[in-house]
C-alpha cells in the first residue's frame, strides 16, 4: 500500500508574503524613507546614537569614500572586529557597492586569518586595533610586514598579494601603512551621490554580497557565499516571526561577523523600521541588561549560556525587565528550567528558537512567539515561509516517515549561492535537486516541529559556536611531537560542549598539555584550544581500522566525570 503523503516527513513553508525582489540597499533606503526619524543604531559602549536618516548619511558617505579607493562591484571586503557601529555601515555600505562583505571572526588568529584573506582574495581589510587579549594591528603586521614602511595606497604584501589597502578603525592603532577610519571616510567628497545611486542600480538582488567562513570536516574553512536574496529575505521572515515593527527596539549582544548578529539582528531590524542596539563590542551579561532596562528593550537575542548569564547575575532583580517581550534563543538546546526564568523572570513569553546554518542564510526553523513551552525546549521550531525541508535517510536519501529518524534537508531562496572556489564542497553539500544537506540527524512530529537528535558527523557545538574536529587535528598535526591526534566533544555545563583532544605522540617524542595548549595560542581561536587533553599509545577501532569517537566520548565522560 502506497505511504500517504501526510505521513512522510517533508514540509512546505506556504507563506501569504512575497519574499522581496530587491537589493539589501534598496530596501535600507526604502526603510529610511518610511522611517527617517525613528531610532536605528545605538551602540552604547561607543556612545552612538543614529536615526534612520543619519544613519544612511553614515553608509553613503563609507560607500562613496570606499568608491574612491578603487573599491569595485563584486571585490571582496573583509571586517574582523567586534560589534560597533562601524560594523554595521560597512555591512550596509558595501551592499550598496555590491562589494562582497567577508566576515571575520574577531577570535582568529594569524593561521585563521591568512587562510580567509587569501582564499577569499581579499582586496580592502577593515580592522579594530585592538580587543580584549586580541592586537589585531600585531596580528596583521606579522603577515604584513610592509604595512610599517608603506603608505595607505602604495601596500603591496608578499604574503597576501591580493590586499590592496587596510583600514584600521582606531586611529592610534594604526601603521604608516593602514588607512583610519576618518582618513578614509575623507575620500567621499571625490564621489558624488550620482556616481553611488547608479552603482546601487546596476546591482542585481541575486548577486553575491556576503561570505561567512564556517569550518569544514576536510579541514580548512569554506566560504558559504550569500546572496541579498539568499539574507535579506530570511532577516525579514526571522523578524516577521517575532511580529516586529518599526515600534520595536532590539538589544543585540551576539556577534555581528555570525548570522546571528548581522542576519537575524541587522537585517531583521532594518527590514521592519525596529532600532538595533548593541550593548557592547563583547557579551557582557551586566552591560546586556543595563542596555535592556535603559533603553527600553522589547526583544533580545542570545545563546542559552548569555540568558543564563544575565539571570544568574547578583543584580538581576534591580534591572527593570518589563519592556521585553520576544527575542531568540539559538545555538544549541535551551533547558526547561531557564526557558521558564527567561519567560517569567525577564518577560520574554514570546521567546522564539530558531534552527539553522550559515548555508542557509541561516534560519530554516523557527518556533512561534506563542508555541508552547515544551516545543521551545524539545525541538527547533517548525518551517519558516517559502522553505522546503525534508528528511531522508543517509543510507539511501529516501523519505522516511514522521517519527522516524533521518537527515534533515533543506530547499529553497535561503540555501547558498555555494562555497566560494570550492566546487567540490558545494556539490557536496547540495545536492542536483537542490537540497541543502546539513549532517544533522532529526525527527519531525505530527504538529510540524522537528527535533534535533545528533549529527552525522561530529561536529561540536560549544557555547553556540559550531567547531568540526578535523580543523583543530589539523592543526595539531603541524606540531612535531604529534604522530596522530583525534578530537571529540565531551559534555560541560556551562557550553554544552567542551573540547577534548587525544594525542598520540611520535616516538621518543616529549609533550604535555600545557605545551600543548601553548602551542595552540594565537594560533586558532580561544575557544577551539582543547579544555582536556589524553596522551594514549591506540585509539579505539573497528576491525576495519575505522576510529570509533563514541566509544572516545563514552570513555572521557566517564574519565572526567561528565556524566
Amino acid at each position: 500500500m502506497p505511504r500517504q503523503p501526510r505521513h512522510d516527513s517533508y514540509l512546505n513553508g506556504a507563506s501569504d508574503t512575497p519574499l522581496k525582489g530587491q537589493t539589501i540597499g534598496d530596501c535600507f533606503d526604502e526603510t529610511v524613507a518610511r522611517f527617517p526619524d525613528r531610532d536605528a543604531l545605538i551602540s552604547r559602549h561607543q556612545g552612538l546614537r543614529y536615526r534612520w536618516r543619519e544613519l544612511q548619511a553614515e553608509v553613503d558617505r563609507a560607500a562613496r569614500a570606499l568608491m574612491a579607493l578603487g573599491v569595485a562591484k563584486g571585490d571582496r571586503v573583509a571586517i574582523w572586529s567586534p560589534n560597533g557601529a562601524e560594523w554595521a555601515i560597512t555591512q550596509f555600505a558595501t551592499a550598496k557597492l555590491g562589494a562582497i562583505l567577508v566576515n571575520i571572526n574577531p577570535s582568529y588568529r594569524t593561521h585563521e586569518l591568512e587562510y580567509a584573506l587569501r582564499q577569499s582574495g581579499t582586496s580592502t581589510l577593515i580592522l579594530q586595533g585592538r580587543f580584549k587579549g586580541s592586537d589585531y594591528v600585531a596580528m596583521l603586521a606579522e603577515l604584513v610586514p610592509e604595512l610599517d614602511e608603506a603608505t595607505p595606497d602604495t601596500l603591496q604584501s608578499r604574503t597576501l598579494p591580493g590586499l590592496e589597502r587596510v583600514i584600521c578603525l582606531d586611529a592610534t592603532q594604526a601603521l604608516a601603512g593602514m588607512y583610519s577610519w576618518a582618513s578614509m571616510l575623507a575620500h567621499a567628497d571625490e564621489v558624488d551621490a550620482t556616481r553611488l545611486a547608479e552603482r546601487q542600480a546596476g546591482l542585481e538582488f541575486d548577486e553575491p554580497i556576503n561570505i561567512q567562513y564556517t569550518s569544514g570536516t576536510t579541514g580548512a574553512p569554506k566560504g558559504a557565499t550569500l546572496s541579498h536574496h539568499n539574507i535579506l529575505n530570511n532577516g525579514f521572515f526571522v523578524a516577521r516571526t517575532l511580529d516586529l515593527t518599526e515600534a520595536d527596539r532590539m538589544v543585540i549582544p551576539v556577534p555581528l561577523y555570525h548570522c546571528f548578529g548581522m542576519v537575524m539582528g541587522n537585517l531583521g531590524c532594518m527590514t521592519h523600521g525596529a532600532a538595533m542596539i548593541y550593548p557592547g563590542d563583547g557579551f557582557d551579561p551586566q552591560a546586556t541588561l543595563t542596555a535592556v532596562a535603559e533603553e527600553r528593550a522589547t526583544a533580545l537575542y542570545g545563546v542559552p549560556t548569555m540568558f543564563i548569564a544575565e539571570l544568574e547575575h547578583p543584580e538581576f532583580e534591580a534591572f527593570d525587565l518589563s519592556s521585553l517581550r520576544t527575542g531568540i534563543m539559538a545555538g544549541s538546546i535551551c533547558p526547561i528550567e531557564v526557558m521558564r526564568k527567561v519567560i517569567e523572570r525577564m518577560h520574554m513569553q514570546g521567546v522564539t528558537i530558531c534552527y539553522g546554518m550559515t548555508e542557509t542564510s541561516p534560519v530554516s526553523l523557527q518556533t512561534r512567539t506563542d508555541a508552547p513551552l515544551d516545543k521551545r525546549v524539545t525541538t527547533v521550531g517548525s518551517i519558516h515561509p517559502h522553505l522546503e525541508i525534508k528528511l531522508v535517510s543517509p543510507e539511501d536519501g529516501s523519505v522516511v516517515e514522521r517519527g522516524e529518524t533521518g537527515e534533515l534537508c533543506t530547499r529553497g531562496y535561503s540555501v547558498m549561492l555555494g562555497y566560494w572556489n570550492n566546487e567540490e564542497a558545494t556539490a557536496k553539500a547540495i545536492d542536483a535537486a537542490g537540497w541543502m544537506h546539513t549532517g544533522d540527524l532529526a525527527t519531525l512530529d505530527d504538529d510540524g516541529y522537528v527535533a534535533i537528535v545528533g549529527r552525522i558527523k561530529d561536529m561540536i557545538i560549544r557555547g553556540g559556536e559550531n567547531i568540526y574536529p578535523r580543523e583543530i587535528e589539523d592543526f595539531l598535526y603541524t606540531h612535531p611531537a604529534i604522530s596522530d591526534v583525534q578530537v571529540i566533544g565531551v559534555p560541560d555545563a556551562r557550553y554544552g560542549e567542551e573540547i577534548m583532544a587525544w594525542v598520540k605522540l611520535a616516538d621518543e617524542a616529549m609533550l604535555d598539555e600545557e605545551e600543548l595548549k601553548t602551542f595552540c595560542q594565537d594560533k586558532i581561536a580561544h575557544f577551539k584550544i582543547p579544555r582536556y587533553v589524553k596522551f594514549i599509545d591506540e585509539f579505539p577501532m573497528t576491525v576495519t581500522g575505522k576510529i570509533q569517537k563514541f566509544k572516545m566520548r563514552e570513555e572521557a565522560t566517564h574519565e572526567l566525570g561528565l556524566e
